[in-house]
């Protein structure tokens, strides 16, 4: 066989190695501001009046970085790597693929800088300015463009489930972000929404919780699919349930966006479907959670010697308690206690680090050593290290904000006989004091996890190869 032959029966893995690396880089970065952000609300001077050191512009560095440079990093890298396997084809568009990796690091680059210096659309999860909103657009497409390429062009006849979770993610992504962040620019780092009032806060959550809902789930629904039955070396356990779950879960996150603005200016009834639709929301959401767990139906002893595993089934024990607590939260009479509170950062963390950090650093263990020629990862004792580390830095963490929240709630509505409030704003803060200390230890011992997991794969790649990995030929000749 020549070399051009050759060439193309193999797969495209330097854009997967390529991204692999960076999550673990933006997942060290994404934590450590957020410790620093939570070191200032215990210590306020510790930023020393510098402003783009200020909790207010740190805070969207660090949701941004957790969530697009860490989280969509991974998400490339994992999407990449399976779209391949799973249809037995290179990534169709190498030039393209490569594009969307710098393009993307531009983007988060760009996003680095501006946040700090203040410049911001203000909408949660969308905070950056228009110029960076247009490439994050064009990335998006060559993205669209190399993965359903390369599902158009697979030479097997089935569409594997992690691929239509990746595939519904895409497009979600892509329609939230056009629609919302459709603005007119004032200048080159400055544009007013195109939409207003409470139009505009109709819009913001129905993206900003289905970013979480698309981005932050079924994206990484499409990592679980792969990485679980690979890493158990058994079929995943309901292939039917994979397919149920799939189409309940996109069809009924779209709708539950109007839970997040519960006793504001947006008309009842519209609040009421989000509530409906979250509570509807909890049946595929457990649904796919048991069919991951019970993946591991009869090789349960596994997770005794296997801490990559760990990893992956502990995440969905996470998802399994984010995807109950959301829709309880999501109730009136439950969020009139719950909102704007600690609460509402507990659940979000217990989402972010539980379910999407732990499945995440499951797959690139899994991934990482296999682009670089290696069978595992330089070290497991660091992995199990890293796991133990993690998941104590977790419940530490979302136990801290659960306390907190309850109890600032109930504070904040106490009232006297003749009607005054009992406790004053101030004195909610003091009470909160002890639960941001142990937030920011749990923090500090999640970002510790990140370090070993940076050292680990230092010394992997290090002992590594960069390895490209021939289609096998009946595949490639079907």
């Amino acid at each position: 066989m020549n070399l051009p032959n050759r060439q193309a029966t193999e797969y495209n893995d330097t854009v997967v190695r390529q991204f692999a690396i960076m999550t673990v880089i933006w997942g060290v970065v994404g934590m450590l501001v957020g410790v620093f952000i939570a070191s200032e609300l215990i210590w306020p001077d510790i930023n020393m009046g510098i402003p783009w050191l200020s909790y207010g512009r740190l805070r969207p560095l660090h949701t941004n970085a957790v969530i697009f440079a860490f989280g969509g990093s991974g998400l490339f890298a994992a999407s990449y790597y399976v779209v391949q396997r799973t249809s037995q084809v290179r990534l169709f568009g190498d030039k393209l693929a490569a594009f969307t990796f710098w393009g993307w690091q531009a983007v988060i680059v760009a996003a680095a800088i501006s946040l700090p210096l203040g410049y911001t659309q203000g909408k949660e999860y969308a905070e950056v300015e228009w110029p960076i909103d247009i490439l994050i657009t064009l990335v998006w497409l060559a993205y669209a463009v190399v993965f359903f390429g390369t599902v158009g062009t697979r030479k097997v006849r089935h569409i594997y489930v992690a691929n239509w979770f990746f595939g519904a993610y895409i497009i979600a992504i892509a329609l939230l972000h056009v629609v919302n962040s459709a603005a007119i620019p004032a200048g080159f780092m400055k544009s007013y929404s195109a939409y207003s009032g409470v139009q505009d806060a109709m819009v913001q959550w129905w993206y900003g919780h289905n970013a979480v809902g698309f981005l932050l789930t079924a994206g990484f629904l499409g990592m679980m699919y792969y990485f679980i039955p690979k890493q158990a070396e058994r079929p995943i356990y309901s292939y039917r349930l994979s397919i149920v779950h799939f189409w309940a879960l996109i069809f009924t996150y779209m709708w539950a966006g109007p839970h997040h603005l519960h006793y504001t200016a947006l008309p009842d009834w519209a609040q009421s479907v989000g509530m409906v639709f979250s509570l509807i929301l909890l049946a595929p959401s457990w649904g796919g959670m048991i069919n991951g767990i019970m993946t591991l139906s009869g090789a349960w002893h596994k997770l005794r010697d296997d801490p990559i595993l760990r990893f992956l089934i502990v995440s969905l024990s996470f998802y399994g308690m984010s995807t109950f607590e959301g829709p309880m939260m999501s109730i009136k009479t439950v969020n009139a206690l719950s909102h704007y509170t600690d609460w509402g950062i507990g659940h979000v963390h217990s989402g972010a680090m539980g379910w999407v950090g732990l499945v995440t650093m499951g797959s690139m263990y899994y991934l990482i050593p296999r682009v670089f020629g290696r069978r595992q990862m330089y070290s497991v004792k660091a992995i199990e290290l890293h796991f133990w580390i993690a998941t104590v830095g977790i419940v530490a963490y979302i136990s801290a904000m659960w306390i907190a929240g309850v109890m600032q709630g109930l504070m904040w509505r106490a009232v006297n006989p003749d009607g005054t409030l009992t406790y004053t704003f101030v004195e909610g803060v003091k009470a909160t004091y002890p639960f941001y200390v142990l937030r920011m230890l749990g923090g500090l011992l999640y970002l510790s996890g990140m370090l070993v997991m940076l050292w680990n794969t230092f010394k992997t790649v290090a002992a590594g190869r960069s390895v490209n990995v021939t289609i096998p030929a009946a595949a490639a000749h079907a």
